[in-house]
């Protein structure tokens, strides 16, 4: 006889697992399925382990400058490239172990293999065909297995996976995803990125400064193409500053594979075909979302492009089916994830006053030497929509604590609404921006104004400083610059 729940959810992302918390929260009977690691692609082989290779990184940068700070460093500067990969692997474990942990304490089961829908409140778990990702932690206790399992509501939380490009598809040794990318057996001499999105800038910028020689082909007119077209344009002349190379308007078209070598057929903006031979190549060209094998067509739930239809809440077209995370589409991210599983059970638990997703109060960071981060519309996007708007910008030349970290090299910009005061997008660009981001975050879920940004006292020497310096300027105030 079937074990039946309220809530089931597939697959233990950032959306899986927050999902599953929230719900036993709320005093839901919760199971999760998972199929081959606790804490999903974000934990285990995406945003938390390439920061711990980015860390690595930058240190090493600041190593290698020592001098600029009044430091010296005897002998040569060199990484162990084993034990920055183990660094990264453990802090994936880690991560691993803590969502299993989080499960045992929120009395949540984890049912352990491949799910498969079979009415819109059924599922049968088979056996996995999936080997556990190395490390892998220990699964805990209250872990079941393959059966038949049932629910008032089933959430699909099976997130993405590396897109291929006919032709160029990764094979693992040549041609990398971000799987192999982090793992390398040795470092390549050169390095051909395929895709200057997140991803592919990330990869790029932590090779670059790991020593290798980095070629980016982006087919768009700008790197980061979703950001603001004046941050990416800075960006750029940093990364090329500190040698990447960077084709854009340009498309690998084909690929010859050699002994222990790719060369990739470059098609320029100008029609002439470049070849470029790099010891290794990175597929960054997005990710798609995780909808086959679940049996969504027998049931006839509603797909586009390669993802799950869903409205405001998580709900399907199907009553009693939710999607959130990646699967459920753009933007595709583990912060936008886990606020999508927030509101999908607390709408299943009939709370009230619960407000669907906001997708233009979803901030987006880049961990790149130097970081990108934005939220809401770009100038350019502001403009295209008919606005009247204020532009604002502070540079990070002009701020103490920038310049005292050695950290010159940055912009904080800001759009505002000229007739009512309202801040439409925030980016930035430089040092610790990732950080920084949030503030406007919170700002434009206050519906806060120029006024009240002008009227907060931000502490003295900080970083956070160029942002109010960003929006006095916007409105001819600015005192530093």
């Amino acid at each position: 006889m079937a074990e039946n729940y309220d809530v089931i959810i597939i697959g233990s992302g950032p959306g899986g697992y927050i999902a599953a918390i929230r719900a036993a929260q709320l005093g839901l009977k919760t199971a999760i399925v998972e199929r081959e690691h606790l804490a999903g692609i974000c934990s285990n082989w995406g945003c938390i382990p390439t920061k711990a290779l980015l860390r690595s990184a930058e240190v090493m940068h600041y190593a290698e400058h020592a001098k600029n700070y009044g430091l010296k460093i005897e002998g040569t500067v060199r990484a162990d490239l084993k034990a920055v990969v183990d660094r990264s692997r453990g802090i994936a474990q880690r991560m691993n172990a803590g969502v299993g942990f989080l499960m045992k304490k929120n009395k949540v089961d984890v049912i352990w293999g491949e799910a498969k829908l079979t009415k819109a409140n059924e599922i049968i778990v088979a056996k996995s065909s999936k080997k556990p990702m190395e490390p892998q932690a220990p699964l805990p206790k209250n872990t079941k297995g393959e059966g038949t399992y049932t629910a008032k509501h089933i959430i699909i939380a099976t997130g993405a996976r590396p897109r291929a490009l006919p032709g160029i598809e990764p094979d693992g040794k040549l041609i990398w995803t971000y799987f192999e990318a982090m793992v390398p057996p040795e470092m390549p001499k050169s390095l051909l990125v395929m895709g200057s999105g997140a991803i592919g800038i990330e990869f790029a910028s932590f090779y670059r400064t790991m020593g290798v020689d980095v070629t980016v082909v982006e087919v768009l007119p700008a790197v980061m193409p979703v950001e603001d077209a004046e941050i990416s344009a800075f960006a750029k002349k940093q990364f090329e500053k500190q040698g990447m190379k960077i084709l854009l308007e340009a498309k690998v078209a084909k690929v010859e594979k050699g002994a222990n070598s790719i060369t990739a057929h470059v098609e320029l903006k100008d029609g002439k075909v470049e070849k470029i031979t790099a010891d290794r190549m990175i597929s960054a060209v997005g990710v798609q979302g995780n909808i086959e094998n679940l049996g969504l067509e027998a049931l006839g739930v509603k797909t586009e492009r390669g993802c799950i239809v869903i409205d405001g809440y998580g709900k399907t077209n199907v009553a009693g089916l939710y999607a959130i995370g990646d699967v459920a589409g753009p933007p595709m991210l583990a912060h936008k994830a886990e606020h999508e599983a927030v509101i999908c059970v607390e709408k299943i638990a009939g709370l009230p006053n619960v407000h669907p997703m906001d997708k233009l109060k979803i901030p987006g960071c880049t961990y790149c030497n130097p970081q990108v981060a934005s939220v809401g519309l770009t100038e350019a996007k502001a403009k295209a929509e008919g606005k009247d708007i204020r532009v604002g910008r502070f540079p990070f030349v002009a701020n103490g604590k920038a310049i005292a970290l050695g950290e010159d090299q940055g912009l904080v910009k800001t759009i505002f609404d000229k007739k009512t005061g309202q801040l439409l997008g925030a980016h930035m660009v430089g040092a610790e921006v990732t950080e920084l981001i949030q503030g406007f975050v919170v700002a434009m879920n206050l519906e806060t104004t120029e006024e009240e940004l002008m009227h907060t006292i931000f502490p003295h020497p900080t970083l956070s400083e160029m942002m109010k310096e960003s929006v006095l300027d916007a409105y001819g105030r600015a005192l530093n610059a």
